[in-house]
């Protein structure tokens, strides 16, 4: 991969052939004062792991494969269900439960725009159960240079 988190200055790369090429489940590509951009793959048959931000809103856009999105106020209301692939994307306001799974028969290659700065800047996870491990160890907090709510709740999974 050619990018490089540079932190809060001045950055451009051609993001969907940087999210086709990446190979972890989650790349921090860039992380500013006010959100946070993401490169994602999601292997065939998973997930992102069922889970609700309640300080940030995020916007996911499909770039390759096929998969389900799930969102609701509760983890046991996923009201919105909807099939997405190559273009389509998704709005996940603050607050709300979601997942996304692959349900096609390549990875799920994606990117998402975190508001505020949701992650460690540059992190690299290689797959579901390195990012889990990292967050339990409080590797992944959000750079001192991002602007965060004064008030966080803690993200929960289900």
């Amino acid at each position: 991969m050619a990018i490089t988190d540079n932190g809060p200055n001045p950055n451009v790369f051609d993001i969907e052939t940087e999210t086709k090429a990446n190979e972890n489940y989650r790349t921090v590509a860039w992380s500013g004062k006010y959100l946070q951009v993401t490169l994602m793959s999601i292997p065939v048959g998973k997930d992102i792991g069922l889970e609700v931000h309640h300080d940030t809103d995020q916007f996911l856009r499909i770039d390759a494969g096929k998969g389900k999105v799930q969102m609701g106020p509760a983890e046991d209301q996923l009201t919105t269900e909807q099939e997405v692939s190559d273009g389509w994307s998704i709005q996940v306001p603050a607050g709300t439960w979601h997942n996304v799974t692959n349900t096609g028969d390549e990875p799920l290659q994606l990117y998402t725009i975190y508001a505020p700065v949701h992650h460690a800047a540059g992190v690299v996870h290689t797959d579901f159960e390195d990012a889990e491990k990292q967050e339990e160890a409080g590797q992944d907090e959000p750079p001192a240079w991002s602007i965060q709510p004064d008030d966080t709740t803690p993200d929960e999974k289900a």
